[in-house]
């Protein structure tokens, strides 16, 4: 069973779901609370293979203040991508272009069958921060970001590229945030009805 939630349509807008209750305020919960847990929310994304995964796991046990700051870095890197698309935050995008000049410098590009793609040039604990500095950079390069939506939930705050035909997926998932939504609406409506009952019986 996977260990995060996978619904958005693409794996950098799964990183920004790693916040459970994101509009909550006291209820939001971060999900990326270690290293391992980001080592972890990438091999179910595809961003490692489990040789790597392993070989991370060893080198944070051996670095554990190196592993803390990365995790400080991705969580801030999520932050940022959050800011840039939902708020237009220019120096938030400022700040993944940055993080980008700097993940260059530890890339390069090899043959991937017909074509080329970007490789890391060691496997360090910053690895995972630059895959997905340069998931990041896709992500943002996408021309269909018109259909990016956030869960009309008041607080729940997931997001996630709506594909629907007609474009009206309103909840990220339609049996959690879904149904308690049209439970709480259907609770609001029979509670009105009671309400304008009582206030007919007054009146007559």
């Amino acid at each position: 069973m996977a260990a995060f939630s996978h619904i958005s349509g693409d794996r950098m807008l799964d990183l920004v779901n790693t916040v459970e209750w994101r509009l909550g305020g006291p209820a939001r919960e971060e999900d990326l609370t270690s290293y391992d847990r980001v080592l972890t929310w990438c091999r179910e994304s595809g961003l490692l293979d489990a040789t790597e995964q392993e070989q991370l796991r060893v080198l944070a046990g051996e670095d554990p203040c190196t592993a803390a700051a990365e995790l400080d870095r991705v969580v801030a890197l999520r932050e940022r991508l959050y800011e840039a698309l939902f708020h237009g935050d220019e120096h938030a995008a400022e700040t993944i272009a940055t993080a980008f000049r700097d993940t260059l410098g530890h890339s390069h590009l090899s043959r991937r069958g017909a074509g080329w793609c970007w490789s890391d040039n060691e496997l360090t604990l910053a690895t995972v921060r630059h895959r997905i500095t340069r998931g990041l950079v896709e992500l943002m390069n996408r021309d269909d970001l018109d259909r990016l939506h956030q869960c009309e939930d008041a607080t729940c705050g997931w997001v996630y590229l709506d594909t629907s035909p007609r474009r009206n997926r309103r909840w990220c998932v339609t049996r959690d945030c879904g149904d308690r939504n049209r439970s709480r609406a259907y609770y609001a409506r029979q509670q009105e009805r009671k309400r304008a009952a009582r206030a007919r019986d007054r009146s007559s």
